[in-house]
């Protein structure tokens, strides 16, 4: 599944990985992204949604 939102964008962060040795590897962090069902246009679809905007009340279900 694309770790992307379908109502607000937000997608992944980029970073690096810091362990106690400064080696830098690259790493990312994921939105929490849920599978619903929602109501578009009248009709019922599943989109990709993140949580903060379930939690927002921006997606009607």
């Amino acid at each position: 599944m694309a770790a992307k939102c379908d109502v607000c964008a937000k997608g992944p962060g980029f970073g690096h990985n810091v362990p106690w040795s400064k080696k830098k590897t690259n790493r990312r962090w994921n939105p929490n992204i849920q599978r619903v069902r929602a109501t578009i246009n009248g009709a019922p679809q599943r989109v990709n949604v993140c949580t903060s905007c379930l939690k927002a009340g921006k997606v009607s279900r």
